[in-house]
């Protein structure tokens, strides 16, 4: 049997809390794949810096008549004949809330590769956790944990996961104006619906990022002869007796699909990510952080790979 976007091990009768044990039996092993995944990045990473009120120096910039005389730098304004100011760095820290989707879909993997959507989606929330926190950022899981400062965010964050997941879009009536989120799913509901939950929380002043998690299968289509696919959460079955005349109908879809969301994203001002299972989780680890940077990208492509 083969599905799409769907799950070969999980049946329509598998409930919530089978689904829940199982999360949470894999959540050590994920914490450790997320902090191995950070140290292949870590060097490159430097947060996000500002100028502001702060101890660590940031850069120096020519004196403006009005400003405080007590600011200059007299050792640097000795080397030519101007008056330099000496910046600091700004460390007020910002709230980011991180969210990977705990729908039954998330559960499925192909044969071309071992990592679930859910898998992968789990080890980049912990990966983010882990290097924002080392940034001073404020981290938070909607309806899980509560924005907090502290260096084991990832570990908490692993901890509350393990005992309690909420099901469904995040909530967003504890995220306020300026802050970002990061939202990981593999966004195979309607899209008329998936674009409703964002615009919400956009109108709420927030910045996001959107990683879009597919299986290889998903976007290739390998399937071909007699094939039965499977929807886990509805139970509905669709049986194709050539499952290869689908393709290039199915290719076109998925694509209009995920362009129709990036578009609405780069609307918003968010960003959209595309990742596949079977590419390095730093890829896109590396993507999001310097979206969260506010570093400029080329435009967004269909595929990871």
């Amino acid at each position: 049997m083969a599905t799409i976007g769907r799950t070969v091990e999980l049946t329509p009768g598998t409930n919530a809390l089978e689904r829940a044990r199982r999360r949470a039996a894999l959540m050590p092993d994920l914490l450790v794949e997320a902090r191995r995944v950070v140290s292949t990045v870590i060097a490159g990473w430097h947060g996000r810096r500002r100028r502001g009120t702060g101890e660590n120096f940031w850069q120096f910039r020519p004196f403006v008549e009005g400003e405080q005389v007590s600011r200059i730098d007299w050792r640097r304004s000795a080397r030519d004949d101007s008056l330099y100011i000496r910046d600091r760095e700004w460390e007020a820290a910002q709230t980011v809330w991180l969210w990977a989707d705990p729908s039954p879909s998330m559960l499925f993997h192909s044969a071309a590769t071992d990592i679930s959507k859910e898998s992968r989606a789990l080890v980049l929330v912990l990966a983010l956790a882990e290097l924002l926190s080392r940034s001073g950022e404020r981290i938070g899981y909607p309806g899980v944990l509560d924005p907090i400062s502290a260096r084991n965010a990832a570990e908490r964050i692993a901890a509350s996961l393990s005992t309690h997941r909420p099901d469904g879009f995040p909530p967003d009536d504890r995220m306020r104006r300026f802050s970002e989120v990061v939202l990981v799913s593999d966004f195979l509901d309607p899209v008329e619906k998936t674009i409703e939950r964002i615009d919400r929380i956009g109108r709420r002043g927030i910045r996001g990022h959107v990683i879009a998690v597919a299986d290889p299968a998903e976007e290739t289509f390998p399937y071909s002869g007699r094939t039965e696919f499977r929807d886990p959460e509805t139970g509905e079955k669709l049986t194709a007796g050539r499952a290869e005349t689908l393709r290039e109908d199915y290719r076109r879809l998925y694509v209009a699909t995920r362009e129709t969301i990036a578009e609405h994203c780069r609307h918003l001002g968010w960003s959209f990510i595309p990742h596949r299972t079977d590419r390095l989780a730093s890829e896109a680890l590396v993507a999001v952080h310097g979206r969260l940077s506010g570093i400029p990208q080329p435009g967004n492509t269909r595929r990871s790979a």
